[in-house]
């Protein structure tokens, strides 16, 4: 049973409807405009309530502003009490709205990051608490809505000066650190109570943490407790600790998904608490960019850790994440969307430009991956670049980006064209091509629709694990390091041959490219082949499936005539792309932004520097997929010749 029909038949049995990390969780990045401005980040925090977490990227000496109630604001990074303030103003049902100018939230110009933490059970939760006179107690228990146990509490008092205590499950309740400052956890029997936290309750030692009459906030994470996605048995957050050996080959760490955000402590070292997400710059093999907690500092980069499919793995001596024998906590969040999209437009773009560089271009999702290609010169470093956010792609204009070229063996490199500044709702045109004519196709990793994944070669059979959550029916394989061809799985061709996106070729025999095993929905094979799995290579992957109203990864046989393919789509397909299978031929790509009409339309080829060719007509429009002419040359549609293709509605 796919997703889709899981959530209808849910819906018909009155079951109350799944909720998802995008729901919970969001990470904003944005620009100050020295007035007023509201971020929309789809979190509905005026219904549910939670926390505004904001930093400025750009600016030294600014302040991490923490709002769990519009108007009053915490800083991580100082002891000092709870500030009425007009920073974050109010809460609003999908997001916040901001209402000050100052330099740590909203200067003109500056660059800033906010996460958004809406309040949901087995999620988060805000406590509050007063204490009374000779607050003493060594087991105060407060009540919390969390519904499972706290796998990290952040604690401060909000009426007067103090440090801000940390309790994480993996130091337990007799250790406490302070998000403050860059010190060891402390050591105090029973600091966190006499018995461990529930999922109802928590314990706070007043003579450790409390002062008489005063005011108290606890923001309560859980631990791997379920609650999420279509089953409603997913985690979206878990909180760990590994043991650091101070090599570039660091420990890994398991979550069974891929995180989006991830904070980390050494407990027994003084180190920063280090901050790391991937719209700012969580990547595969490249720089990633930190904020501290406990610092005002502004973001720095450098390579730290990398995501992988199902956890992390860290790649630094750095003491602050890998020490050698030292203890590290951490809290991980989970990489969404979990929810299977239904409407292409949140999941898939085809823009076109010629502005100059900085032209902000608008998707309305932020860009997972992208390919870009120039339309009216036969530039090679401007013809099929692909860019992704797992390798990198920058939310900044000053982090460098890899390129891969679709008609070239070349390993990545930094020369070339690339989107600048991937935000939350498009990118910026690059400083080169600018001003050539560009298409840009555009792509959101969603359940069911579209993944990348970054791996390392072995040189010997192995499963590579991904979250398409559906088993691939088109994969496309990329060397990074080294010269090789792009290798293309196809569910139609079979598990025993290969295509080359760089090539004219036909589907050719290779049992070693994916070792004769198809994909399922939760691994991949590669075999022994260099394309795929060289034991020096690390290698990018991009994975597609035929996604109910969506999307449409098929294959028909030509017929020489105008022929329908029905994609099951009801307004027509946005974009195509085609390849002929048992020949040689081009790859075709069509799109809605270039014009998919009646008449002719424009095709640029994958595999070549070539122009765009604008006076041909091969592929029409249809309602429920695209058509293909009857003009259309044997490349597309020969009587009896094979062909697969990919289609986004």
């Amino acid at each position: 049973m796919d997703n889709t029909t899981r959530r209808l038949m849910m819906g018909a049995a009155g079951a109350v409807s799944p909720t998802y990390v995008e729901d919970v969780f969001s990470t904003w990045l944005y620009t100050g405009n020295g007035s007023t401005q509201t971020i929309t980040n789809g979190i509905d925090l005026s219904g549910k309530g939670g926390l505004v977490w904001c930093k400025s990227r750009s600016a030294g000496s600014t302040d991490h502003i923490l709002t769990a109630t519009p108007g009053k604001a915490l800083k991580s990074n100082l002891t000092n009490a709870e500030q009425t303030t007009t920073r974050i103003d109010a809460f609003n049902s999908n997001g916040f709205f901001i209402n000050n100018t100052s330099t740590d939230i909203n200067q003109n110009g500056d660059t800033y990051a906010s996460w958004t933490f809406r309040k949901q059970a087995k999620f988060f939760d805000v406590v509050t608490f007063t204490t009374g006179t000779n607050a003493t107690s060594s087991n105060r228990r407060i009540s919390h809505s969390l519904g499972s146990v706290p796998g990290l509490i952040l604690l401060k008092v909000t009426t007067t000066t103090d440090n801000w205590y940390v309790y994480h499950r993996s130091a337990g309740r007799n250790q406490f650190g302070n998000l403050n400052t860059i010190s060891t956890f402390t050591t105090t029997t029973n600091a966190w109570g006499t018995s461990d936290p529930t999922s109802t309750d928590f314990g706070v030692n007043e003579g450790a943490f409390c002062t008489d009459n005063q005011s108290y906030v606890a923001y309560l994470f859980a631990h791997d407790a379920g609650g999420f996605g279509d089953s409603g048995n997913d985690s979206v957050v878990k909180c760990g600790s590994y043991t650091g050996n101070g090599s570039t080959s660091g420990p890994t760490v398991t979550l069974g998904w891929e995180p989006q955000w991830l904070m980390i402590k050494g407990i027994d070292n003084t180190s920063d608490w280090q901050l790391i997400d991937n719209m700012r710059g969580f990547v595969v093999g490249g720089t990633d960019a930190v904020l501290n907690p406990n610092l005002s500092n502004a973001e720095s980069t450098g390579t730290f850790v990398t995501p992988t499919s199902t956890g992390f793995q860290l790649n630094t001596t750095d003491t602050g994440y890998n020490a050698n024998t030292g203890t590290f906590i951490y809290i991980a969040i989970r990489r969404g969307p979990m929810k299977t999209p239904t409407d292409a437009t949140k999941v898939f773009s085809a823009n076109t430009s010629s502005g100059s560089a900085g032209t902000a271009i608008t998707t309305g999702f932020p860009v997972d991956m992208q390919i870009s290609t120039q339309r009216t010169d036969s530039l090679s470093l401007a013809c099929g670049a692909t860019n992704d956010r797992l390798r990198g792609a920058s939310s900044t204009d000053t982090q460098t980006i890899l390129n891969l070229f679709t008609h070239s063996t070349s390993a990545e490199g930094t020369s070339g064209t690339g989107s600048r500044d991937w935000s939350n709702t498009g990118f910026d045109m690059p400083s080169y091509p600018a001003t050539l004519s560009t298409v840009f196709w555009n792509f959101r990793r969603a359940p069911g629709f579209f993944d990348a994944v970054a791996y390392t070669g072995t040189g010997s059979a192995r499963t590579v694990s991904h979250n398409l959550g559906v088993a691939p029916e088109l994969m496309i394989v990329k060397s990074r390091n080294i010269t090789a061809n792009w290798a293309v799985y196809s569910a139609a061709t079979g598990n025993s041959n290969w295509l080359r996106l760089n090539t004219t070729d036909s589907s050719g025999s290779a049992p070693g490219m994916w070792n004769s095993t198809s994909p399922t929905a939760t691994v991949f094979t590669v075999g022994t082949s260099s394309a795929s799995n060289d034991a020096t290579g690390t290698f990018i992957a991009y994975l597609f499936a035929s996604c109910p109203g969506v999307s449409k990864v098929g294959s028909y046989t030509g017929t020489g005539t105008t022929l329908q393919i029905n994609c099951g789509f009801t307004s027509g397909a946005r974009f195509v792309m085609i390849k002929r299978t048992d020949s040689t031929g081009d790859w075709y790509v069509w799109d809605s932004a270039r014009g998919i009409v009646a008449g002719n339309d424009p095709y640029l080829l994958l595999n070549s520097t070539a122009a765009e060719v604008t006076g041909t007509d091969y592929v029409d429009t249809f309602s429920a997929g695209f058509e293909i002419s009857s003009t259309a040359p044997a490349a597309i549609n020969a009587n009896g010749g094979s062909y697969i293709y990919l289609s986004v509605a």
